[in-house]
């Protein structure tokens, strides 16, 4: 069976979440490897990447929002143009996941579709003795009931940001082996993560 790959392929995506829970950091953490622990407020800021593989052209779109509620004409419009979706919490904050609920169900609205691709991520799993969220509470909610991708990770450590970035190119359609990521830091990129449950696939919905 031949797949045959467009020239050139875009993919679009957003993070969103509530203030503070890192969505700048993994992003950054992705683009730069870098960290920057003050925390800055994000309104909205765009992440334009071009690379070429084998010949052909990837642009990825990153879209950084705002934790506020305080612009939804902004959300509900990166929302509609994006094709898989990143809903970050943290684990030493229980209101962050709840914004997370919240966000997935506009998501759904919005788009229109249950089969929307999206990962949820607990950041912040350096902070060992802060942690108020339950992983295994969230694994069972996501991956059973909502059928989606969960992760944890720490923008800080550098914990499975490479994993989330690469569920988010596969579920978005992005053929692996174009992934920026694999091809920029193929030796530290990983096959298979061992950080979390096989999901159960039983229910799930098939992205064409």
């Amino acid at each position: 069976m031949s797949f045959e790959v467009k020239e050139k392929a875009e993919v679009r995506l957003v993070f969103l979440g509530a203030g503070g829970v890192g969505k700048t950091a993994l992003i950054q953490r992705f683009l730069r490897d870098t960290f920057e622990p003050k925390h800055r407020r994000t309104v909205e800021e765009l992440h334009r990447k071009e690379y070429e593989v084998g010949g052909i052209k990837v642009t990825i779109s990153i879209m950084d929002t705002s934790g506020s509620y305080s612009f939804p004409a902004m959300r509900k419009l990166s929302i509609q143009n994006s094709d898989a979706f990143a809903l970050v919490y943290a684990v030493d904050d229980p209101d962050s996941l709840e914004a997370v609920k919240r966000l997935r169900e506009e998501i759904l609205e919005v788009k229109e579709d249950k089969c929307t691709p999206i990962v949820v991520i607990g950041n912040k799993i350096d902070r060992h003795t802060e942690r108020r969220v339950s992983s295994e509470d969230v694994l069972s909610t996501v991956e059973m009931d909502w059928n989606h991708i969960f992760l944890e990770s720490s923008a800080k450590d550098n914990v499975n940001v490479m994993e989330v970035f690469r569920e988010l190119f596969q579920h978005a359609n992005l053929p692996i082996q174009l992934s920026p990521a694999l091809c920029r830091r193929r030796e530290t990129f990983p096959k298979e993560s061992n950080r979390r449950p096989p999901m159960n696939k039983t229910n799930s919905c098939l992205i064409s």
